[in-house]
């Protein structure tokens, strides 16, 4: 039997059902037989109507027990609501975990090829939003160290946030040597196992031009040393670059910048790639991606919502060995 493709159907108020209604019409009927859903069923049906889309859908218990492609399969999970569009915080935050963690332990089971998680509120997982989906799992995989990795990835380029959800006051005081030593590994390590290649990773500074690397810097004290000691153990970093300057052509050079904080190295990755990427975690025991943007609650029920990030998420996992 052919592993499943599981996709989370994420935070209910959002635009994910119309991205895997509109997905779901691109795929061929032979990629279909591989797709379930993890959600509530009724919610989805309720929102389906609700946006007047027109969709086959069929309950299912397990994930060999139906391969017609001609109906959107779905793993019921209990959820309570009202509005389907507007379910209360307590509700959708016990619902978006539930799903997390039926996928967690299908994919550590080994009993799909990959999980693929629709956007999510990260308030729903912690209400400081200090986690997103990424530590979550990590959790759940008992890696507590910090070596996972968030990595978005586009077919001509990746990049690395060293710390992801935190907040801009917190940023230098969690930046040290160690970490980057172990969330490069990772990356290194995992980069060649999915691409059958050694990365060239491209590091950036903290500070404006890097501080002029005044000797109490990061850069100084905690980002050149790292990079020596990467060095020694023959992986091909370079910098740290000046982050203003990188993403106008130096970029090209590199497979991978690993950048110290989510919007140093979002911002101008999004600008070049808009929907054309994918949310990658590596370190977990097993393989997750997600869409690489959010539950657009601005745009619910407007049939704007771009298909295309969870398109390439589905296209991604299939393609893997």
């Amino acid at each position: 039997m052919r592993k499943k493709i599981i996709i989370l159907a994420g935070d209910p108020n959002s635009i994910n059902s119309e991205i895997i209604y509109k997905v779901w019409k691109k795929l061929k009927n032979s990629e279909k037989k591989d797709i379930i859903i993890l959600g509530n069923f009724d919610l989805l049906f309720d929102q389906f109507k609700k946006l007047n889309i027109k969709i086959n859908i069929f309950k299912i218990k397990k994930i060999d027990e139906y391969q017609s492609p001609k109906y959107l399969k779905i793993i019921d999970v209990p959820l309570k609501y009202r509005n389907p569009f507007k379910v209360s915080y307590k509700n959708s935050s016990k619902y978006v975990q539930k799903i997390l963690a039926l996928g967690h332990k299908l994919a550590i089971d080994k009993l799909v090829k990959g999980l693929i998680n629709c956007p999510i509120n990260k308030n729903l997982l912690n209400r400081a939003r200090t986690i997103g989906v990424t530590e979550f799992l990590a959790a759940k995989c008992n890696i507590n160290d910090s070596s996972e990795v968030m990595m978005i990835h586009n077919k001509n380029l990746s990049v690395v946030p060293l710390t992801t959800h935190i907040n801009i006051r917190d940023i230098s005081k969690n930046i040290h040597t160690d970490l980057i030593i172990k969330k490069v590994k990772t990356l290194n390590n995992n980069f060649k196992k999915l691409f059958s290649k050694k990365p060239r990773i491209g590091i950036l500074g903290l500070n404006p031009h890097n501080s002029e690397f005044k000797n109490n810097s990061e850069e100084m004290l905690y980002i050149k040393p790292a990079i020596l000691k990467l060095k020694k153990k023959r992986i091909n970093i370079s910098g740290p670059f000046a982050a203003d300057t990188m993403f106008i052509d130096n970029y090209k050079k590199y497979d991978v910048i690993v950048g110290m904080f989510h919007d140093q190295i979002l911002t101008p990755f999004k600008t070049l790639f808009r929907y054309d990427a994918i949310n990658i975690t590596l370190g977990l025991k097993y393989m997750r991606v997600s869409p690489d943007h959010g539950p657009a609650v601005d745009l619910i029920g407007l049939n704007k919502g771009n298909y295309l990030s969870l398109f390439k998420c589905i296209k991604f996992i299939k393609n893997l060995n």
